[in-house]
């Protein structure tokens, strides 16, 4: 599985920005946060994209891909407005939890939309994952 370790880190780095992002948050306004959250994002995958060679001249990419990947910015994008306001709002051990329940939404969207199929052990491990989640999050 060479997916691990990144999926851990993913992990990782996705309570980071939970913790760090609380104490940002805290004395500006919540788009604003993410605005500036957005341009360092930016900024730090345009170098990594560049160092690497990894360019690509955005001719050569696949109209389906641009689709795909607008829709995709478009969704991060209000992802990460709402998690931001919800965070401005309320405790990160709240909110990162109740975020979480993205796992519950993929694996649906991913049975309706891609054909993956899972296994009842699957939807056990997804039931629990969104039912922890809830618990994490009631105060």
């Amino acid at each position: 599985m060479p997916w691990l370790p990144w999926a851990l880190l993913s992990a990782l780095f996705a309570a980071m920005t939970a913790l760090f992002g609380k104490i940002g948050v805290e004395q500006i306004n919540s788009d604003m946060a993410t605005f500036i959250r957005t341009v360092l994002i930016l900024v730090l995958v345009g170098a990594i994209v560049a160092l690497s060679g990894a360019w690509q001249p955005p001719a050569t990419i696949p109209r389906r891909s641009w689709v795909f990947l607008a829709l995709s910015g478009m969704a991060t994008g209000a992802s990460w407005l709402c998690y931001y306001r919800a965070l401005k709002l309320g405790p990160a051990s709240g909110v990162a939890p109740i975020d979480k329940m993205s796992v519950l939404f993929v694996a649906i969207f991913a049975t309706l939309f891609l054909g993956e199929r899972l296994q009842l052990h699957n939807w056990l491990g997804i039931a629990l994952i969104a039912a922890g989640a809830a618990l994490l999050g009631l105060r």
